[in-house]
């Protein structure tokens, strides 16, 4: 499954580098977020139904097969050996320094809680600094799920046992 999914991506990168044309703006043809475009092209993300013209608009040369390919829910994985690459390190390095002081704000303004990553969106732009040197702004905009009180008769599965 892994091989045919390296297979599959291979492909798409192909046929994004073919056209030409940076996430960014396949992003904006047709209506998603650049991150998520690169996740559809990574095979991280499944295509919709609705999206699949405007993919194809896009990327002309994005053969059907690949379509029905892309529309089947995916492996969402990752190659434990990225966080050598440095931008990924740092990614990650960015989240493990800040991420603390995060949460606790999220639990201050939100309650006790989590930011999904199911229900988010995720955005890679780049933007003028005060000293005007180009600053990279990523955006994580996720539903906040609150963590519940697990009350015995609210558990609906447990009434059916009894």
């Amino acid at each position: 499954m892994a091989e045919n999914k390296a297979i599959i991506t291979h492909q798409l990168q192909s046929l994004k580098r073919e056209s030409g044309k940076s996430y960014s703006q396949l992003a904006k043809e047709i209506g998603l977020t650049n991150v998520y475009v690169a996740q559809l092209l990574r095979r991280q993300a499944q295509l919709k139904p609705e999206t699949a013209p405007k993919l194809q608009a896009a990327l002309p040369g994005l053969p059907q097969e690949l379509i029905k390919e892309m529309m089947i829910p995916p492996l969402r994985s990752y190659d434990p050996n990225l966080i050598q690459d440095p931008t990924i390190y740092r990614l990650n390095e960015a989240v493990m320094h800040f991420g603390e002081s995060i949460k606790e704000i999220i639990n201050e303004e939100f309650g006790d809680g989590i930011m999904s990553a199911i229900d988010f969106y995720c955005s890679v732009d780049k933007v003028k600094g005060v000293d005007g040197k180009d600053r990279v702004a990523l955006i994580f905009d996720g539903k906040y799920l609150p963590h519940s009180e697990q009350k015995s008769e609210h558990m609906v599965s447990r009434l059916h046992l009894e």
